[in-house]
């Protein structure tokens, strides 16, 4: 198969397309011959780890298990790394999330005043936390809890629809005053949180970590990690909000240079806005839609996945995946290298049916496959995204591609 058909395919879009926009780009950047050495990477790479595998025959289910295999060695190495620490308490949490920080080495971010936000509490009270509690006034709460932890709880304690229709609608009228450069919170939440919503937990743990952007947390409710690849699925969390969340505080920054736009363009980079229609097949060379949620979640045949874009959620992914190799390179006996720079690396191979199946090397993708091995479902939706991202960057570097996200976000697409 040609470089073009070859990359064409595992982004589902056609030949002639990805040929006019390899035309297009390299014309702008001069950068000749980006989709030949891509589709050569990803047969070295593929070659390279099916080697390191041990696998003989390229049968899609067999490489598919044997990926799943690596990946619970590694969680189980992981785990031993934390020393059996699977966050089941305060204190192990704090060891992983201590490990996650250093890794990730980020700054401080631009997040929503710590009064600013009891003053949205204020007018705004919690009822469903407040009667749980049995407390009256949030003056009562905020003297029994931390401020971030009730802030972290709003997200699975109340309901979404006042959540979103009253109590989020008040970031509509914050300023830049509102705001203030600090270090991201990390935060392990008391039992008693898990006790108040105990719905929203079970059977459903890769939900006991979140964070929210404008205040600049990150937090961890303790519960059993028990399935294997979980906890690479947390420690891997861990490190991608610590980059989103430094992305958006990016935006942010942007965003307060120009005070009457800046509420507007603040809630609409939280609420994760994504342009309505695709652009025709004959401007696609050229505006590369910004996709800033993972759509195939969602719908996985939605149109505007299988158009020119960038996803800035695979940016995170990507450089927590780097970190999760670094941490394989300073400590060799986890085998955690084994994953650097595979995001965007996977590949169609013969099935028992006689025809094809696409396999995802990304490490994300295999740990929530291996955790959700019951479902018999394959995660490979990590993957294509990152692939649209390598591509792009092909012609412009990372940290262009980078920063032309954030100018034209916005927009809602880069115009090359």
């Amino acid at each position: 198969m040609d470089p073009i058909t070859n990359i064409a395919r595992l982004l589902g879009v056609s030949p002639n397309l990805l040929g006019k926009v390899d035309s297009h780009m390299a014309s702008r950047y001069g950068k000749e011959g980006v989709i030949d050495a891509l589709a050569k990477e990803n047969g070295d790479k593929v070659r390279e780890r099916l080697d390191v595998l041990g696998i003989q025959k390229n049968y899609s289910h067999g490489i598919h298990e044997a990926l799943l295999r690596k990946m619970k060695r590694d969680d189980q190495a992981l785990s031993e790394y934390f020393r059996g620490s699977l966050c089941t308490t305060d204190q192990n949490c704090r060891e992983i999330i201590a490990v996650a920080r250093e890794l990730a080495d980020i700054g401080n971010g631009y997040f929503l005043k710590k009064e600013k936000a009891r003053e949205l509490l204020e007018r705004n009270p919690p009822k469903k936390i407040l009667v749980f509690f049995g407390i009256k006034t949030v003056s009562e709460l905020l003297n029994r809890f931390d401020l971030f932890e009730v802030y972290s709880a709003l997200r699975f304690i109340e309901d979404k629809e006042w959540l979103n229709s009253v109590f989020f609608k008040q970031i509509e009228y914050c300023s830049p005053d509102d705001f203030e450069e600090r270090p991201i919170a990390m935060h392990v939440l008391h039992q008693d949180w898990l006790s108040a919503s105990e719905e929203a937990f079970i059977g459903k743990k890769f939900h006991n970590i979140s964070h929210l952007k404008e205040l600049g947390i990150i937090f961890v409710i303790p519960i059993p990690l028990d399935t294997p690849g979980e906890l690479m699925a947390l420690f891997g969390l861990l490190l991608h909000y610590l980059h989103e969340i430094t992305f958006y505080s990016q935006l942010f920054r942007l965003y307060a240079k120009e005070q009457e736009t800046f509420a507007k363009n603040l809630v609409s980079s939280l609420r994760g806005d994504v342009l309505e229609k695709p652009f025709p097949e004959e401007e696609q060379a050229y505006r590369w839609m910004m996709i800033q949620r993972y759509l195939a979640k969602e719908n996985p045949d939605d149109p505007r996945l299988s158009v020119t874009h960038v996803n800035p959620e695979a940016i995170h992914w990507t450089r927590a995946e780097d970190d999760i190799a670094k941490l394989g390179r300073r400590e060799k006996n986890l085998g955690l290298d084994f994953w650097h720079g595979l995001d965007y690396i996977g590949g169609y191979f013969p099935n028992e049916l006689g025809g094809d199946q696409f396999t995802s090397f990304n490490l994300v993708d295999n740990a929530i496959s291996l955790a959700r091995a019951k479902t018999i479902v394959k995660y490979t939706y990590h993957h294509r995204e990152a692939l649209w991202n390598r591509l792009f960057s092909g012609y412009t570097g990372f940290d262009v591609m980078e920063q032309l996200i954030i100018k034209n976000f916005t927009r809602g697409f880069i115009e090359v």
